[in-house]
């Protein structure tokens, strides 16, 4: 088979995986194929024959070897959560007037976030509060000049 062929093979076999969903098999394949297409143009492939065992055997090692490496570095996390960036200590600006016991909106490195405080009064909007900590998507806040005990 000519080189191009393979080539041309491969690179089909590539779009048709970016196509679809799936678990990375036919990846490998094209990979593969290319690989194939390179060894004939480099003319150490030999005979036909030879290129299809050659593309056979390349595909099989490469899926055995290196799908398990790929699945597990796109896999999500445990729990299907992804870990949210250390925002314990960052100031965020409140969006809205933050009412006791109430959630409310702020800005926290350009992004608005739901917040929530445990202290006894309103916290006017525009202040600046620190982060102590983060539950979910809530950000638990206190207000700046505030050093107090926080939550538990």
């Amino acid at each position: 088979m000519p080189w191009w062929l393979w080539i041309l093979i491969g690179f089909a076999l590539l779009a048709y995986k970016s196509l679809t969903h799936g678990g990375f098999f036919v990846y490998y394949f094209g990979v593969s194929a290319i690989v194939v297409g390179g060894l004939t143009a480099a003319e150490v492939s030999g005979s036909v024959q030879s290129q299809w065992l050659l593309f056979s055997a390349l595909s099989v090692i490469s899926l055995l070897l290196l799908r398990p490496k790929l699945v597990d570095r796109f896999r999500a996390p445990a729990g299907g959560n992804t870990p949210l960036p250390d925002f314990i200590g960052d100031a965020a600006v409140l969006l809205d007037d933050l009412e006791p016991g109430a959630v409310g909106k702020a800005e926290l490195r350009g992004t608005s976030w739901n917040v929530r405080s445990r202290e006894s009064t309103a916290l006017p909007r525009g202040s600046r509060c620190t982060v102590e900590r983060v539950e979910g998507l809530t950000l638990w806040v206190r207000p700046q000049n505030s050093t107090g005990g926080g939550p538990a």
